[in-house]
């Protein structure tokens, strides 16, 4: 084959090069256009311009889109698109698509208020939550920006996707993380015990494994999150540590140390507190089937900072934050550093990690 030959063919098997960007708010609500060519949403991006990298790509565009000036040189994401992934029209002779999604990073109240629209394109920006994606984009799209979201949380580097979907699903895309609405409250946390008027609703745990990660559940039908805990029953006799540990057990199979009380959350419409405490995780056995839902969640150890990505608590949750820290170190655990979240297996034992 000659080399006009050999290009001839290499020509005749190219695609498009496309790139976007995942910006997220500090309550982890994705930042989603409206533009005028189009009648679903988008992230910020485009196509890649002649003898332009994807990352300048990238940077280009939230120039051009957003007024913001900013490197663009993380990787979330890889898609191959094919040629019938998309609605393009026919006359586009659209023949498939790389498509690289760069992390914009968590932009504060300062960041966002710089914004500035071009006058036309883009009509609008908003941050959505995450599950509402699918309701806003294409599927394609939105199967796209939920597994770079994903992989961002995760940090085991970029996902390779074919059509928006994971090539070599993690965890959270096996269960389907931030498919559906975070839990949100934006309540109060106090660090004294809750006054005695309130009625104690839920008794939730931060149990710390030996490296500093903390035991998170992710219901197997929903991509739902829930640190261990719940609700008292009667026979937990109005101790919420026994409601802890009863919860605890029947939830993971999981056992814990002495605790110590963080703190507690308030209702401002109602007089309800819920109790947060923090301890060791000791023991895990085989992941039960949960009696009060028939369903056994998926086990996980994520850094309390991850952990709290798959929830909306709220400005709260920072206070909430810092006193897990204050107990971890009182445990003696170290702070454990960003890593692959890390599914446990049939039965454990957490000194492994």
């Amino acid at each position: 084959m000659t080399d006009e030959e050999y290009g001839a063919l290499r020509a005749s098997a190219a695609l498009w090069a496309g790139t976007s960007v995942l910006i997220t708010d500090q309550r982890g609500r994705v930042l989603i256009q409206r533009v005028d060519y189009r009648t679903t949403c988008l992230l910020p991006g485009g196509a890649v311009d002649k003898s332009e990298s994807p990352a300048q790509g990238a940077a280009r565009e939230l120039h051009e889109e957003l007024g913001v000036t900013m490197t663009v040189d993380r990787g979330l994401a890889v898609d191959w698109v094919s040629a019938d992934g998309s609605n393009a029209p026919a006359d586009m002779r659209f023949p498939g698509e790389i498509l690289h999604v760069y992390d914009g990073g968590t932009w504060d109240d300062e960041q966002i208020a710089s914004i500035r629209l071009p006058e036309g394109e883009v009509e609008s920006i908003e941050f959505v939550e995450p599950a509402l994606l699918p309701d806003l984009m294409s599927p394609g799209d939105a199967r796209r920006a939920l597994s770079a979201l994903r992989a961002r949380i995760n940090t085991a580097g970029p996902a390779l996707l074919e059509n928006g979907l994971p090539i070599a699903p993690t965890v959270l895309d096996r269960a389907g993380a931030l498919r559906t609405a975070r839990a949100r409250h934006h309540l109060p946390f106090h660090a004294g015990p809750a006054p005695e008027q309130l009625s104690v609703v839920q008794a939730w745990g931060w149990l710390l494994a030996p490296d500093g990660r903390v035991l998170l559940l992710l219901e197997p039908d929903t991509g739902a999150a829930l640190l261990p805990g719940g609700t008292p029953e009667p026979q937990d006799r109005d101790n919420p540590l026994a409601t802890l540990r009863r919860e605890t057990h029947e939830e993971a199979e999981a056992e814990f140390g002495d605790p110590q009380f963080l703190g507690h959350l308030c209702d401002p419409d109602k007089p309800y507190a819920r109790l947060r405490y923090a301890a060791p995780l000791t023991r895990l056995g085989p992941p039960p089937v949960d009696p009060a839902t028939g369903r056994t969640h998926i086990r996980v150890l994520a850094t309390p900072e991850q952990a709290l990505e798959f929830f909306d608590w709220g400005p709260p949750a920072a206070n909430q934050l810092a006193a897990v820290h204050r107990a971890r170190a009182q445990f003696g655990i170290p702070r454990a550093a960003r890593q692959p979240l890390t599914e446990l297996p049939d039965a454990t034992d957490p000194t492994i990690f």
